[in-house]
């Protein structure tokens, strides 16, 4: 067991605004940065580029971190891409109720860590370290919502396992609705729909009976479609576990058509205690009425302006790798209907 730290280290290390950003491998330890709280509605990720490479405030041994550190409360956000997860992180910035934390990149070093060939109990150490480090409340009586990047969609079981009281809602897009987003998005989201599958490859996660010649084959959208059907079959096999009922899963479209009923409901799956008025605020909030990354004035109409173009362009692709994936989850028995659906 390691030993407590120092009193001053461990009440400094309860203020949220202490934000741990990376875990600095060769040294065991943490990396804390400033990080104010109005700061995270100011970015879509809490990655170094959006966040304008802060200057680190300390490295803190891993050891003392976790003896400074109880179990806290915490909930995650996970999600398939592409379907207003980072807007309903945001939503989940309030005050005296929760804080959402959009993409904490901590979270992604524990991915390359385990990738890189750690040994599995220091993979745990580290998830039950990161995980102990964000659920730190930013106010009283808050807990804490956090919106793991996609990479780490493979981690979900294990983040579950260490905080044994988490929940989690597992977030999508129709097949077809997250297609023509990666079509709208263009180059840079195709090649990172590929980098995506490629992590999920190596980690095991891609047995759809694909070699690798198949998958150097396919198009872009028959990639994107691949890894969104890993992504929905790992949490159909986490949903099957025997603790598999702390997860639920939303649809994208349901949540941007009645923001309020869904924010109501995830609220109450977390085990939140929000009010008809802090539901009411968090749905009405700029979370809704914003674009996610840009941040500009965006509406749900604009959004279906800009996909009918899409669809238009790109109809006959979508179309045909819409019904192949389909046949993809068929013939390897996966059933896409969505269980323990919110709404």
């Amino acid at each position: 067991m390691a030993a407590a730290p120092p009193p001053a280290l461990s009440a400094r290390l309860q203020d949220a605004q202490l934000f741990a950003h990376r875990y600095v491998e060769e040294r065991d330890a943490i990396r804390f940065i400033d990080l104010p709280r109005a700061r995270h509605g100011e970015v879509p990720f809490l990655t170094d580029g959006y966040l304008g490479n802060p200057a680190p405030l300390d490295d803190i041994a891993a050891d003392a971190c976790l003896a400074a550190l109880p179990d806290r409360p915490v909930h995650f956000i996970f999600h398939s891409a592409f379907c207003g997860s980072t807007m309903l992180a945001r939503a989940f910035d309030a005050p005296g109720l929760a804080m959402g934390l959009s993409e904490p990149v901590l979270l992604n070093d524990l991915v390359g860590f385990r990738r890189r060939g750690a040994p599995p109990p220091q993979v745990v150490r580290l998830a039950d370290l990161a995980t102990r480090l964000l659920a730190r409340p930013f106010g009283a009586g808050e807990q804490v919502v956090i919106k793991p990047s996609n990479v780490i969609t493979s981690l979900a079981p294990l983040l579950m396992a260490v905080r044994p009281a988490a929940r989690a809602v597992f977030l999508s897009a129709p097949l077809e609705v997250f297609l023509v987003s990666v079509a709208h998005k263009g180059l840079s989201c195709r090649l990172w729909a590929r980098e995506l599958l490629q992590g999920f490859r190596h980690e095991g996660l891609v047995d759809l009976g694909f070699s690798d010649s198949d998958l150097f084959r396919q198009s872009d959208l028959q990639i994107a479609a691949t890894g969104w059907l890993v992504q929905h079959r790992l949490f159909k096999q986490a949903m099957a576990r025997p603790d598999g009922g702390r997860i639920a899963t939303l649809d994208s479209e349901a949540m941007l058509a009645r923001p309020e009923a869904a924010i109501a409901a995830v609220a109450a799956h977390f085990g939140l205690r929000a009010d008809a008025a802090q539901v009411r605020a968090m749905a009405q909030g700029s979370a809704f009425a914003r674009h996610s990354k840009s941040g500009q004035p965006y509406s749900r109409e604009a959004r279906e302006r800009d996909y009918a173009k899409v669809r238009e362009a790109h109809a006959d692709e979508i179309g045909k790798v819409a019904i192949w994936a389909r046949e993809v989850a068929r013939v390897n028995g996966f059933d896409l209907t969505p269980v323990r659906p919110l709404l």
